[in-house]
């Protein structure tokens, strides 16, 4: 493979939570679970903190435990990464740090992967339109909460206290059987990833997405995923990321174009097979 990458914090004095990374044969991608400040974490870390390590972990799993599946390598690094916050992180509390996780693996002629959450990989074979595989643990309880909040002005006080509440109940439901599941603190969670396997043979290469990056296409209408795979592999995720941003920036009160934030960190990946 070969690999072209970009990750972009949402803003300049704020550390960003996505994160990226790749070997010859493997990648991985996270996206940190933005948390409210006013919502206790039980954790002295932080996302930023826990998607580096989750990351960069489940990376060398990936490439040093051929025996393993990509699913059984997350919860691998899981694990691994609960074990690092010591006694000091309360890992029970539902905010503990957590993270959208895709990931991918070369062995021989098939390329094997993973989504767990929003983040995406897509698939960008030779001929026909690309596959698009995440976005897999959806919250319909949460949905209207989710519209109430886009509803509301960006900065606002209303804004802010309809956002705690639906990040409130995300947390309280997210890894417990009656919610979405999510890579934080339980390594049963990667049993709940779509997972799968593909022949090299036919693809042109392979993307992965944070929801940030994603908003290309499935947010801001900016261009089809045809159009985005095209885009990743003829100017790069930068250029993607810098689309998405100057967008953003002609509608910063999220009229246009209604979502959570103005900006998301975002993170981009480009896989040549």
């Amino acid at each position: 493979m070969r690999v072209e990458l970009a990750v972009d914090a949402r803003r300049p004095d704020r550390g960003c939570e996505d994160f990226a990374a790749a070997t010859p044969e493997a990648l991985v991608l996270l996206d940190g679970s933005s948390t409210p400040e006013s919502l206790a974490t039980g954790c002295t870390h932080g996302t930023a903190w826990y998607v580096r390590r989750l990351g960069v972990h489940l990376l060398a799993r990936l490439t040093d435990r051929a025996d393993r599946t990509v699913a059984e390598c997350l919860a691998d690094a899981i694990a691994e990464t609960a074990a690092l916050h010591g006694g000091r992180c309360d890992l029970a509390n539902p905010a503990t740090p957590a993270a959208m996780v895709v990931a991918a693996r070369l062995r021989g002629d098939t390329l094997e992967y993973l989504a767990l959450g929003d983040s995406l990989l897509v698939l960008h074979p030779e001929q026909g339109p690309p596959r698009v595989i995440g976005d897999n643990q959806r919250f319909p309880g949460g949905e209207e909460l989710r519209r109430q909040v886009w509803s509301t002005v960006p900065g606002s006080a209303e804004r802010a206290a309809l956002h705690l509440r639906y990040a409130t109940a995300v947390r309280a439901a997210r890894n417990t059987g009656h919610g979405p599941w999510i890579a934080a603190a339980l390594p049963r969670a990667a049993e709940h990833a779509e997972t799968g396997a593909v022949a090299r043979a036919g693809l042109r290469g392979a993307a992965a997405l944070s929801d940030g990056a994603a908003r290309f296409t499935d947010r801001l209408g900016l261009g089809s995923w045809a159009d985005a795979a095209h885009l990743l592999a003829e100017a790069g995720p930068a250029e993607l990321i810098a689309r998405v941003r100057a967008a953003e920036r002609t509608d910063p009160h999220c009229l246009r174009w209604p979502r959570s934030k103005a900006h998301d960190d975002a993170a981009a990946l480009y896989a040549r097979l």
